[in-house]
């Protein structure tokens, strides 16, 4: 049984068959999914080149630029600036002459910020755990993911996890023009933290 041409109701490109030259390839249903397949398995096989995405630690299409995730190394957040075991993850840092900065931070159960402020404020968004914050003068807060906390510029804070709860957040911040998002102060007491 011949198969048809363009599937199974007959249908012909051009015109009809007795008039066409026997040495022309019918285009079938089933030699365009066997040559679909045999392409698709020639580029999955083929190893990832500079031009591929999953080899590029970035992408820049035009004026857009993608910083592809694992491209940017986690750190450890200073013992100068923090108490107990907190993770760094640098996200972005927009070009000038944007002025955002803004960073994945994990706190482990008891870890948190010194005291601090941010010259233009500071946004906060929890994504998971438990964690606390405090303004200076003022009680403890607990946040939870999806809380989005705002602290005005210049505000006295600091932030982390609570003692028995890891927390992570998005920080985003910006500066003045000098580059600087932060002002690290004092470190937070156990007493403070534990009221």
């Amino acid at each position: 049984m011949r198969e048809s041409p363009l599937g199974a109701t007959g249908g012909q490109l051009g015109a009809d068959a007795s008039n066409r030259p026997r040495h022309l390839v019918m285009i079938t249903r089933r030699r365009m999914l066997s040559a679909s397949a045999a392409i698709v398995a020639i580029a999955a096989a083929q190893p990832p080149t500079a031009d591929t995405p999953t080899a590029r630690s970035s992408v820049r299409n035009g004026t857009m630029k993608i910083a592809r995730n694992g491209s940017q190394p986690s750190g450890k957040g200073p013992a100068e600036y923090f108490t107990g075991s907190v993770r760094v993850d640098p996200l972005f840092q927009a070009p000038d002459p944007g002025r955002v900065k803004g960073g994945l931070v994990t706190f482990e159960p008891g870890a948190r910020s010194n005291w601090h402020t941010h010259p233009r404020g500071q946004t906060l968004i929890v994504i998971s755990g438990v964690g606390w914050t405090q303004c200076w003068g003022e009680p403890k807060q607990e946040i939870r993911p999806g809380d989005v906390i705002w602290c005005p510029p210049g505000e006295k804070h600091w932030h982390g996890a609570t003692a028995t709860n890891a927390m992570s957040h998005i920080a985003i911040q910006e500066h003045n023009g000098d580059g600087k998002v932060v002002e690290w102060l004092e470190r937070v007491s156990d007493e403070q933290y534990r009221q």
